[in-house]
C-alpha cells in the first residue's frame, strides 16, 4: 500500500452489532465500506450451508488472493478512509494474514450466551468454529505479535450503551476524528451490503441508529452448555481487554 488510505480491519464474529459498526462509520461521510470480504471464499472453501450460499459465491469475489488485492488498493470512490467489515471465522487456514499488518485492526466481540441464543435462530447447528471466538483470539495474537500494536477491542454492550464514549475512545485509538454523524444513518439495506443482507440483516434494516442494550433472559440450550463454556473463555480473554465506558 503506498497511499495514504486509512483503512480500518474490524474483526467481529456472527450474530453481533457489526452491520450496524458498519453503517456507522458509512454514516461519516469520508469513509468508504466494505461488507465481509472473504465470505465468498469461506463458504466455498468449507462447502458449508448458509442462507443463499450460491448467491453468494456466484455474486462475490472467491479467490481470497484476489480480494486481498482489492483490499489493499485503491479505494472506491476515493474516500481518505476505508472500513472493512470482516468475520474472524472467515479467515480459514490457508489464507495468509501478513496484508492486515498495514491496517488499523480493531475487534468487536459479544457476550457468548446473546450470540448462540441469536445464531440458532438462524442455524440448527452450531459449533465453536462458527461462532468466530477462537478464531478472534488467535488474530488478535497474531497482529500483536507481527505488528507490535494492541488492536482496540470494543464490546457491543458497551456500545449499545454508550455509543458516543465507546466510538469517541476507539476513533482515538486508531488516530481518526470521531465525528456525531456516527451516531445516527438512514434505515434500509445498502449497495455496499453483501447479497447476504436480505438473510441476516432483517434487524439492522430499519434502524437509524444504534439500539437500545436489552439483555437476553433466556438459558441457551443444554446441549450447547459446553458450547457455552468453551466461547466464554476465549471471550473472556478479549474482555478484559476492552475500551471501557
Amino acid at each position: 500500500m503506498t497511499d495514504k488510505t486509512i483503512r480500518i480491519a474490524m474483526w467481529s464474529g456472527p450474530r453481533n452489532i457489526s452491520t450496524a459498526m458498519m453503517r456507522s462509520f458509512e454514516a461519516r461521510g469520508d469513509t468508504y465500506v466494505t461488507d465481509e470480504a472473504f465470505y465468498s471464499h469461506y463458504l466455498l472453501k468449507t462447502g458449508i450451508e448458509h442462507p443463499g450460499r450460491n448467491e453468494i459465491i456466484a455474486g462475490h469475489e472467491s479467490d481470497w488472493k484476489i480480494v486481498v488485492e482489492w483490499l489493499t488498493g485503491s479505494v472506491p470512490g476515493g474516500k481518505p478512509i476505508w472500513y472493512q467489515k470482516h468475520m474472524a471465522h472467515h479467515m480459514l487456514p490457508n489464507i495468509d494474514m501478513e496484508w492486515t499488518n498495514g491496517f488499523r485492526n480493531c475487534f468487536l466481540i459479544r457476550e457468548p450466551r446473546e450470540v448462540l441464543l441469536s445464531y440458532t435462530k438462524k442455524r440448527e447447528s452450531v459449533d465453536l468454529k462458527d461462532t468466530g471466538f477462537q478464531q478472534q483470539v488467535e488474530l488478535f495474537d497474531y497482529i500483536s505479535e507481527s505488528t507490535g500494536v494492541i488492536p482496540a477491542v470494543v464490546d457491543a454492550k458497551d456500545v449499545l450503551e454508550h455509543p458516543e464514549s465507546i466510538l469517541s475512545q476507539l476513533c482515538d485509538y486508531i488516530d481518526i476524528d470521531f465525528t456525531n454523524e456516527m451516531l445516527q444513518w438512514e434505515p434500509g439495506l445498502r449497495e455496499t451490503d453483501g447479497v447476504w443482507a436480505k438473510h441476516w440483516y432483517d434487524t439492522v434494516e430499519g434502524t437509524t441508529g444504534f439500539g437500545v442494550y436489552r439483555p437476553k433472559s433466556d438459558s441457551v440450550p443444554s446441549d450447547l452448555e459446553p458450547l457455552l463454556e468453551q466461547c466464554r473463555h476465549f471471550y473472556s480473554l478479549l474482555h478484559n481487554r476492552r475500551i471501557c465506558p
